[in-house]
């Protein structure tokens, strides 16, 4: 299918957004505010339609002034740095608990490590507890509105993942949390690279969880779509995250729509996404993001896709395919390495993606001496692989 062709198919135009979904912030100004916030699903949560991404959260006046334009669902974890605390501090000057969503994750405290972070299956009942309550103590709060079994997909082994997914001990945590007051709901995340359509498929099926949050954005994913429908069907919430493919620079003049919020509007666009998680660092975030709320797609933001697909679509690596792995004589984890690549240059996360790849067993230093790139052929998308790698090990080596 050609570029522009996937993206029309796509789309969902117009969208009937300000309907019976629709709520309106009162502006305090003329700043951009949430205009929109949607049902998730069959919980009781209407969140903004855009929404804050806290993994990057720098102070807790950052969150108030989120509150302040219409923000109301927080997406933090316990590995993302100060984030909860922050969002503590945040809650305890607000005092208006019940009018803002925070979901938070099944994970350790402190820096993020690769395979033991994310709880793991034959972790106890009593610690998935524990790191739930744990999140409560720094948030300055009763409850969080849900908890998500986070980034399934991150190891090739299905099985391994489905287990982590369907764990008896974090279902019976769960239950337990609910009955007791501290989470409402069972959520579920997934960024790839493996197997994401399907375990998230999965989750949705299962009838354990209330929200799925998935990566999706214009560049890829032709498979999400069946997966919004019968989310959509069964009364499981849609959150999309990742929705800016992989935030690349764009060169275009004054004229064209700006690129983040035609890309939002695109997610948005597709009724069965109740909203989208972006990472917001400065004040310039919430005056880039915050217009697009409740707006509909136009030909323009089409556009403007269209000439981001043209720039980059044959340099970004489509995060959760994985197509090209098998293509790899050495097993080299192809799309982990070049997601690391993107925390690094276009997430500002140089620290995380260096610690990241630093824990593999094998690198992409193999990659100099691979005289056939068969990676290469394997790509539907025409990336150039084997020169990325390479790239990436450069970037991310402290002995490169």
């Amino acid at each position: 299918m050609k570029r522009r062709d996937f993206l029309k198919s796509s789309a969902v135009l117009p969208m009937a957004a300000a309907g019976s979904m629709a709520g309106v912030a009162q502006a305090s100004d003329d700043k951009a505010q949430i205009v929109q916030y949607r049902q998730l699903g069959k919980t009781d949560i209407r969140m903004s339609d855009i929404s804050f991404g806290a993994g990057k959260l720098p102070s807790a006046a950052m969150a108030l002034r989120a509150i302040d334009r219409g923000v109301n669902y927080f997406d933090t974890a316990p590995d993302y740095g100060r984030s909860e605390d922050y969002l503590g501090q945040a809650m305890k000057r607000f005092k208006e608990r019940e009018k803002i969503y925070i979901v938070s994750k099944f994970c350790e405290a402190g820096p993020y490590v690769s395979g033991k972070s994310h709880l793991q299956p034959g972790t106890s009942k009593a610690e998935y507890k524990a790191a739930v309550e744990g999140s409560l103590k720094r948030l300055n709060t009763e409850y969080i509105d849900a908890v998500f079994v986070h980034a399934m997909g991150e190891k090739s082994d299905k099985e391994a993942e489905r287990a982590r997914l369907l764990d008896e001990n974090m279902l019976a945590a769960f239950d337990e949390l609910k009955a007791e007051g501290k989470a409402k709901y069972l959520a579920v995340s997934s960024h790839g690279p493996h197997h994401m359509e399907e375990l998230m498929l999965e989750a949705v099926r299962s009838g354990h969880y209330h929200i799925i949050m998935p990566a999706f954005n214009f560049m890829k994913f032709p498979r999400v779509p069946d997966l919004l429908k019968e989310a959509a069907a069964k009364g499981v919430g849609v959150v999309a995250m990742k929705t800016l493919a992989g935030a690349r620079d764009m060169d275009f003049d004054a004229k064209g729509a700006p690129f983040e919020q035609a890309a939002f509007k695109w997610v948005l666009n597709h009724p069965e996404v109740a909203g989208l998680v972006v990472t917001m660092k400065r004040v310039s975030d919430l005056d880039n993001y915050l217009p697009a709320s409740g707006k509909t797609l136009e030909k323009a933001d089409l556009e403007t896709l269209d000439r981001y697909a043209a720039q980059h679509g044959s340099d970004y690596c489509r995060t959760g395919c994985g197509d090209c792995h098998s293509a790899c004589p050495a097993g080299l984890p192809i799309a982990s390495i070049l997601r690391y690549q993107m925390y690094f240059e276009q997430y500002e996360e140089e620290k995380r993606a260096m610690a990241q790849y630093s824990e593999l067993e094998t690198n992409a230093a193999i990659c100099a001496g691979c005289g056939d790139a068969a990676c290469n052929q394997a790509c539907p998308y025409g990336v150039p692989v084997a020169a990325k790698l390479q790239a990436a090990h450069r970037t991310l080596s402290l002995f490169s």
